[in-house]
């Protein structure tokens, strides 16, 4: 699977209405600069709301402060990342930065009031796709208390704490890893 295999062409639109009787209608492509903004919005609420359970309010401001709102910033770090994002109604509702050359998840965020409902795994099989399709045979990812209960789930294996130090604060982490495996049709 190459990126243009997952791209549709939209056009802007309104904020998404996700909340569909039968789900969300997500469509998952490569990022674009316009996506940027959405980016940092994801980012921003994905943190303050979506790790509320996990973190407290002083580790989740301090976490938010770690990576700007500013769309622009987001779209520079198109140019670093292989960036895929979940795209409801021509807008991201969430989105993973990839580097592919050390099949390393970088970020994985998803818009809280979406979670639960399986973008953020379908988001990782693009990129585990994309991975082996250049020949890398492991992911790994550095996973907020978040999102690593959901990745052992999936077959990730734990390799160890880590602790982050931002602002002050530590925020809790956990290394993990997955062996990419082609699945033959």
């Amino acid at each position: 699977m190459r990126l243009a295999d997952i791209d549709t062409d939209h056009e802007p639109a309104e904020p998404p209405l996700c909340a569909r009787p039968r789900g969300p209608r997500i469509i998952y492509r490569a990022a674009r600069a316009r996506d940027g903004a959405d980016q940092g919005e994801v980012f921003h609420h994905a943190v303050l709301q979506g790790a509320a359970g996990h973190y407290s309010l002083a580790e989740r401001e301090t976490w938010a402060m770690a990576l700007p709102r500013d769309g622009s910033a987001w779209t520079a770090r198109q140019a670093l990342y292989t960036t895929l994002v979940a795209d409801c109604e021509g807008r991201c509702v969430g989105f993973l930065e990839l580097d592919v050359p050390r099949g390393r998840v970088e970020t994985l965020y998803v818009w809280p009031s979406l979670g639960r409902r399986g973008i953020g795994s379908t988001l990782l099989v693009h990129a585990e796709r994309l991975l082996l399709e250049q020949g890398v045979t492991r992911i790994s990812i550095v996973a907020s208390a978040v999102l690593a209960q959901g990745l052992v789930h999936r077959g990730w294996t734990p390799l160890g704490d880590d602790w982050v130090e931002r602002g002050g604060e530590r925020l809790y982490r956990q290394r993990l890893e997955k062996r990419l495996v082609a699945v033959e049709t």
